[in-house]
């Protein structure tokens, strides 16, 4: 039977909308990949990584290594596909392209920005904390546990996926508070770069967006319970965001930095020469 004027109308109607939704995404992923660009380019600019938590940098490369991880396996692998759709009901996962080359993407980046802190300045006890270096090393003999679990039949790959994407998850809601204590002890937010920070927000919100778009429009809001690690990140992302930029804008507006500002050279000597207090020991 011929489809009806109606349907056709439904049909143009929903296939608008899935264009809206792939444009949406790669929006998402242009905002939140290029906003790793702007630490680095701070770094690169001040010869420093002063004002910059290392428990932060270490946190990202972690959390990006497992989130590479369960995309290119959610997006690739027949397998993972396969007992996705046998615990959602047959539903097929909502991992997309733009997803995957995000991921290793911001992996990339965040390698790069970690590398930098060995041949730029930072403070003497400017160093991972403890705590950081334990729930890492923690999260990767978990991740070990599981694949044994895999191994002998007690747990299957998708299992290993979803512990990589809670690692994830976690270590995105702990990894900025080291940054905005640092902020908050030294009442500023020199070192942290703003731009990440607006470019993430953006990001955030749109992918929650997107997720919550293509659960509409498929009908079925499994996809939003079936990658939480997406939906968590969103909202997690937007409220620290929301936290970083009324430390910037409203809370400590002396944002002078003396690593950018070439009239204070004479300022550097005496501080090298120990005559006017070396302020910026603050930045860890």
């Amino acid at each position: 039977m011929a489809p009806t004027s109606y349907d056709q109308q439904a049909v143009d109607i929903s296939w608008g909308w899935q264009v809206i939704s792939s444009i949406i995404g790669w929006i998402y992923f242009l905002a939140w990949s290029i906003s790793f660009y702007p630490q680095a380019i701070l770094n690169y600019r001040r010869k420093s990584v002063q004002g910059l938590s290392m428990d932060f940098l270490y946190y990202n490369v972690l959390g990006f290594t497992c989130y590479s991880i369960f995309n290119v396996a959610f997006f690739a692998s027949k397998e993972i596909q396969e007992e996705y759709k046998e615990r959602n009901n047959g539903s097929a996962n909502l991992v997309r392209i733009n997803d995957v080359v995000f991921a290793l993407h911001a992996l990339a980046i965040s390698s790069f920005t970690l590398s930098q802190t060995f041949y730029y300045k930072r403070s003497s006890n400017q160093r991972s904390s403890l705590p950081a270096r334990g729930l890492i090393w923690l999260s990767i003999l978990g991740a070990f546990l599981v694949v044994l679990a895999v191994k002998s039949g007690n747990a299957l790959w998708i299992d290993l996926m979803y512990y990589l994407s809670y690692i994830k998850l976690g270590v995105t809601i702990i990894k900025y508070l080291p940054q905005v204590w640092i902020n908050f002890r030294r009442q500023s937010t020199v070192g942290w770069s703003i731009h990440n920070i607006l470019l993430d927000f953006t990001g955030g919100f749109l992918s929650v967006a997107q997720l919550l778009l293509d659960a509409y429009l498929s009908g079925d809001w499994s996809g939003v319970s079936g990658d939480p690690v997406k939906f968590g990140l969103g909202f997690v992302s937007i409220f620290f965001d929301l936290l970083f930029m009324t430390q910037h804008y409203i809370l400590y507006r002396d944002r002078t930095d003396y690593y950018l500002n070439t009239v204070d050279e004479e300022r550097r000597r005496l501080i090298a020469e120990g005559r006017v207090p070396r302020d910026d020991e603050d930045y860890v």
